[in-house]
């Protein structure tokens, strides 16, 4: 893959880069700042997918995540991992609500996990949802409303949509069909009032799971 990685440590980013292309992939470009991060899209060529951090120039604030924000609304089929020590729920459901490519938000300690990180980027890439745990208690801490409707197995269905396993990882993990799976996911689309002419349903219906703190099993 062609990868764009942004991150205000020189030597966090020599290093993913370094890993990264140990493993076959292209380092299309690297920039350590926010305002930089922006220029590089501006001639319009895609990387395969963009790596940043949150926390980067010229503000230490929320700036490359906004930066993404920003380059996500003018590309929006393009690939965001965040990778960041910092959690910002706020952005980080905007990043996923306006989500139609892949998404992923990992704190930097799963880098040290290399199996797991790469598996991640490659699912991120392909147009898969991946999310931390602990950005996921962030927004479940922030509360988004309940999921009352969904039966036991809706939710435990969910649950594992939640984790970004396909509908076929789901059968196989439940042991049932994969038209019973697809059957319960339409449930939930249809029970969280999810259009079929909505985009993206499966990241919606997984963010509300996440920012409501519902428990899975508890429904009948």
């Amino acid at each position: 893959m062609k990868i764009v990685v942004a991150d205000d440590s020189a030597l966090l980013r020599e290093g993913l880069a370094g890993l990264l292309e140990r493993q076959g992939h292209e380092i299309s470009a690297q920039t350590g700042t926010a305002t930089e991060l922006v220029d590089l899209f501006q001639d319009g060529v895609l990387p395969d997918v963009l790596i940043t951090d949150v926390r980067m120039p010229p503000n230490m604030s929320d700036d490359g995540l906004k930066a993404a924000l920003a380059i996500r609304e003018e590309f929006p089929e393009l690939p965001v991992l965040v990778l960041s020590q910092y959690v910002a729920p706020v952005y980080a459901v905007e990043l996923f609500h306006s989500a139609v490519a892949g998404t992923g938000y990992l704190l930097k300690d799963r880098v040290s996990q290399v199996a797991d990180f790469l598996q991640s980027l490659e699912l991120v890439a392909s147009g898969g949802t991946v999310i931390d745990p602990s950005v996921a208690a962030a927004l479940m801490r922030a509360g988004r409303g309940g999921l009352s409707q969904l039966t036991a197995r809706e939710t435990e269905v969910l649950e594992l949509m939640s984790r970004g396993k396909s509908n076929r990882e789901i059968s196989d993990e439940l042991v049932v069909s994969s038209a019973a799976v697809a059957k319960h996911v339409s449930n939930i689309f249809l029970k969280l009032g999810l259009d079929p002419a909505e985009e993206n349903r499966r990241v919606k219906a997984i963010l509300e799971y996440l920012s409501s703190g519902y428990p899975a099993g508890n429904n009948q």
